[in-house]
């Protein structure tokens, strides 16, 4: 994969809405993917039985307590981790960041599987050190069988080659945060690190096309014009058509009348990566605000904490952190750890140069991000 190109000047205004769109991001996925955990695998009719006729509209106990994240976070904040190392590598003359992220999401599986932090494991640097991630929380088994082993999958040799689902998708807004990036590489790098759990091309290029719209919206796009351009990319792309048509159905579904958990549900339930992106999408659309938005994603009867998950890092990547509505920010799972690596990056994207280059580099910013 070539290096990125071009790339903004940073000043202090850009800078600050820069992080708070990261933030925004990653903490709006979160809080969706917590609201949706407890009612992941119920009908509608089972959550208005047990929640009401509105529903779920707060957060509902899942894994033992309430804000509870699931793999669909664990696997994003890895995407995050394993982009700034790619960066903080690229100091050496190596520039492959699907091998980067591919180590992360290395990382990410030794959670599923070990009690807690190795420490004699010093280069996993910090965020594989956060105990409360060594959890299991129905992870995808198509995203524990591609990282299974210390192969890479491609795009020209996946793994699992007919699988499509969500857990390409749910783990992919990072790349959209990747600003200075053109957006054929993001949707690229997106499709690339998507081959490693998923080969079939909707799966891959349903994550592509999440990627280029986060992408568009940190760039100031509306969300309407930014799927508008990643459609364009998609049309390019072999075997898109799965793809397109669920993008499309989800913004014709913006016409057909108010907002309700039967118009989610007439595209699709979500387990698969183009109904998830096109459930997220259309709730993100209709949303009057960041809470009507993630309750409309994840009441209904499919994947809700992957539907909200997405359309948590949609509105947070267009509004910023501050629509983040306060009470479900401060109850969820990780808050503090989601905050650090968000400033992480944003640090890393705007001010890496002076954090390390090839000749001279902070030694604790090393510690955090080491580059083997």
């Amino acid at each position: 994969m070539t290096a990125p190109v071009g790339g903004a000047l940073w000043g202090r205004a850009e800078q600050q809405d820069f992080r708070g769109r990261v933030r925004g991001c990653l903490l709006g996925g979160a809080i969706g993917d917590a609201l949706g955990a407890g009612i992941e695998f119920a009908s509608l009719a089972e959550i208005t039985e047990a929640h009401g006729p509105a529903g779920v509209t707060d957060y509902v106990e899942a894994y033992g307590r309430r804000g509870a994240v699931t793999d669909d976070t664990q696997m994003t904040l890895f995407t995050v981790d394993g982009l700034i190392r790619a960066h903080v590598r690229r100091d050496t003359g190596a520039w492959h960041p699907p091998t980067d992220v591919h180590a992360a999401y290395r990382r990410w599986f030794r959670t599923q599987h070990e009690w807690g932090p190795d420490e004699r494991r010093a280069g996993d640097g910090w965020l594989a050190r956060e105990e409360w991630l060594y959890a299991r929380r129905a992870p995808g088994r198509a995203c524990l069988s591609g990282l299974g082993d210390d192969v890479m999958g491609t795009v020209d040799r996946p793994k699992n080659p007919e699988s499509k689902g969500c857990g390409t998708v749910m783990r992919s807004a990072p790349f959209g945060l990747l600003v200075g990036w053109e957006p054929q590489l993001v949707f690229q790098l997106a499709v690339e690190c998507a081959a490693q759990t998923h080969g079939h091309p909707t799966g891959i290029l349903a994550a592509g096309a999440f990627a280029a719209i986060v992408h568009a919206l940190v760039r100031g796009e509306d969300l309407d014009a930014a799927v508008q351009k990643a459609l364009v990319q998609l049309a390019t792309r072999p075997g898109h058509e799965e793809t397109t048509e669920a993008l499309k159905k989800a913004l014709g579904a913006v016409r057909q009348g108010l907002p309700s958990p039967e118009r989610v549900e007439s595209l699709g339930e979500g387990w698969t990566a183009e109904e998830s992106l096109a459930i997220a999408v259309y709730c993100a659309l209709v949303a009057e605000d960041m809470r009507h938005g993630l309750l409309l994603a994840v009441n209904h009867g499919g994947d809700s904490d992957s539907t909200g998950s997405i359309c948590g890092n949609l509105l947070g990547a267009l509004h910023g952190e501050t629509a983040l509505p306060p009470a479900w920010l401060a109850e969820v799972e990780g808050r503090a750890t989601i905050l650090e690596l968000a400033d992480d990056f944003a640090m890393e994207m705007t001010q890496g140069p002076a954090l390390h280059g090839p000749a001279d580099s902070a030694e604790v910013w090393l510690s955090r991000y080491p580059r083997g």
